[in-house]
């Protein structure tokens, strides 16, 4: 399973990076608006941190404002991947961007049905949103695992990004899933690290180190 970082602070993406597990990053309007910095530049940084996929969100909500958006923005470089809304504008842009060798990421993703349809559109990426789900009582992962059941049935080439991820259990079932990638906070991959037996046992080794003569 591959890991994308979900943030646009460069700080956090920089620092990621450099432990080596990062493959993509993604980006939505609520997460750069938090930087208060310049959209295009914040992208263009990435594009030079990271070597991977970068998905970018339109704004526009017709097919002729989010092509337009997508077209300018997949300019920027090879990986980006630009997220459409799952509406039926969103698609008939898909299916359009796709014969254009733009990849995209439908975003907003909360069924198996709207996974389905992208993935007929030609969707690089779909994004299911497990957290949101979770928020209003449904099994988020249960739609992760019965997406990767479809299209494993029929041979989509459309994978799959969990989304929306809120703590480290979420990240081992989607991997448990067969998910092809976890978008992850950057709160989440630091508490992924953790383990008190881990805290533990280099504690104890440093101190029994310490104790070794003419080391």
């Amino acid at each position: 399973m591959k890991i994308f970082i979900d943030t646009a602070n460069l700080d956090e993406i920089r620092k990621a990076n450099e432990w080596g597990i990062i493959d993509g990053v993604t980006t939505n309007p609520t997460l750069v608006a938090k930087e208060n910095k310049d959209f295009k530049e914040i992208v263009r940084e990435i594009i030079r941190i990271v070597d991977g996929p970068i998905s970018v969100e339109v704004i526009s909500t017709d097919v002729e404002g989010m092509i337009k958006e997508a077209v300018e923005m997949s300019e920027w470089s090879q990986n980006i991947v630009v997220k459409i809304p799952m509406i039926p504008e969103g698609l008939k842009a898909v299916k359009i961007l796709n014969g254009r060798n733009v990849k995209t990421n439908i975003t907003l993703i909360f069924s198996v049905n709207q996974a389905l349809l992208a993935a007929k559109a030609g969707a690089t990426y779909v994004s299911p949103f497990i957290g949101r789900l979770d928020d209003i009582g449904h099994d988020g992962m249960q739609i992760v695992r019965d997406m990767v059941n479809v299209f494993k049935l029929y041979n989509f080439k459309t994978e799959i990004i969990v989304a929306s991820i809120r703590h480290p259990l979420h990240v081992i079932e989607a991997a448990k899933a067969g998910a092809h990638v976890a978008t992850i906070p950057f709160n989440v991959i630091e508490k992924m690290f953790a383990h008190p037996l881990t805290d533990i046992g280099l504690e104890r080794f440093l101190s029994d180190w310490g104790k070794v003569p003419n080391r």
